[in-house]
């Protein structure tokens, strides 16, 4: 039976590591508390940037709250890896302490600022530390003044870092510090200057689900205007740029599960469905929560366009 026909019958796989079996395996050490899967995972993934931080994040989310990490870098204090995931795994606590409520004053971001820090200075170049800075400088009041110079250093290391990228993008959205138009303005112009086969032409969609998303928890989901946010004039020239530019040239990368949604999304919402099938067929059933949850129930949009692509 034809591969798209068994699919139909199962729900889609929610799987955050993407396929990553051994990424998969060192955060369930993580939250058992043994960090040498982690350093022997990082240790194998030197100068491919996408691939290490799509593992350092996820690695981060699973240590976030336990001790793992620190008992790692208490252990090897040197070890630039154990740096680069204490660090990042600092400011997911801090972002966690933000949305419990809790103060999250200057000493401590200062605090967690200073092991990012301590963490490019072991791992020189690593782009990822400044990644981890770009993050850390939405929860200062007004960003933090090092912004520009953080984005720089990131730029210095991976001109085209996917992760880096969208961490700046956030920052520049209405959600954030700043304003549909920036945010906008900056996924035009990294999807101009990005070469081709790069999933930074995706950025576009990612600009525009978060303001969505910001919109309808300001607003309601009768917002005036919101009825055309998907599909005027603009949004579809940018998801035929996304389609030529990265689909057409497309090389596999570590984090292709989160863009094809947000892309995949974005043609259903536009309803340009002509090479829908193209992008379900490249996720083989793999789903994100986001952007799909910011429409609705994001189950039964991804089932419905999956089978109603594929059938045909």
């Amino acid at each position: 039976m034809a591969g798209w026909l068994r699919r139909e019958r199962h729900t889609p796989d929610y799987d955050p590591a993407f396929g990553d079996r051994a990424l998969a395996d060192g955060r369930q050490d993580m939250l058992l508390g043994r960090w040498e899967g982690a350093r022997d995972l990082l240790a194998r993934t030197p100068g491919d940037w996408d691939r290490r931080a799509h593992r350092i994040r996820l690695l981060a989310d699973a240590a976030a709250g336990r001790r793992t990490v620190d008992l790692w870098q208490a252990s090897e204090p040197h070890n630039p890896d154990a740096a680069v995931l204490r660090a990042e795994t600092e400011v997911m606590r801090m972002f966690a302490a933000a949305r419990a409520g809790e103060d999250t004053g200057a000493a401590r971001l200062d605090s967690a600022a200073w092991l990012c820090h301590r963490a490019a200075a072991l791992a020189p170049a690593d782009p990822y530390p400044w990644v981890s800075l770009v993050a850390l400088g939405r929860l200062y009041p007004g960003g933090h003044p090092d912004m520009h110079a953080w984005w720089k250093e990131l730029l210095a290391r991976d001109p085209y870092h996917r992760e880096g990228h969208h961490q700046a993008l956030r920052f520049l959205s209405a959600r954030w510090h700043g304003s549909y138009g920036q945010a906008l303005n900056f996924a035009w112009d990294a999807a101009a200057y990005t070469p081709n086969g790069s999933p930074l032409a995706v950025l576009t969609q990612v600009a525009r689900a978060e303001h969505y998303r910001h919109r309808v928890a300001e607003e309601g989901r009768g917002s005036l205007g919101l009825s055309h946010h998907w599909s005027d004039e603009q949004a579809r020239r940018d998801l035929t740029t996304a389609l030529d530019k990265w689909i057409t040239h497309r090389v596999p990368g570590a984090q292709d599960v989160a863009d094809l949604n947000h892309l995949a999304h974005g043609l259903t919402k536009a309803g340009l469905t002509e090479r829908l099938g193209e992008v379900f067929q490249l996720l083989d059933n793999r789903a994100t929560d986001v952007p799909w949850s910011y429409t609705g129930d994001p189950d039964e949009q991804y089932i419905r366009w999956r089978d109603q692509t594929l059938s045909r």
